[in-house]
């Protein structure tokens, strides 16, 4: 097996929903992509709001920020 290829965030909110929209959009593409949470992943600091992050591998990084901004800019509208 080869090593696991990097991951890269390509999304933040606050909340869930959010997170969820975006995730599905890619899914529907065949990004497989996953959700952290810096607040759960660094129970040390102290944070001002939890960010959640939805994170790519690295060789789907452009086609899933094509797919965020045409949502976004749908969203706008």
């Amino acid at each position: 097996m080869g090593a696991e290829l990097p991951r890269v965030s390509v999304f933040e909110a606050d909340e869930m929903v959010q997170i969820q929209i975006v995730k599905k959009k890619l899914e529907d593409v065949g990004i497989a992509c996953s959700v952290s949470n810096k607040y759960l992943n660094n129970l040390l600091s102290t944070p001002t709001a939890t960010a959640l992050k939805l994170e790519v591998n690295i060789h789907d990084e452009q086609k899933a920020f094509e797919i965020i901004d045409h949502y976004l800019a749908e969203k706008e509208n």
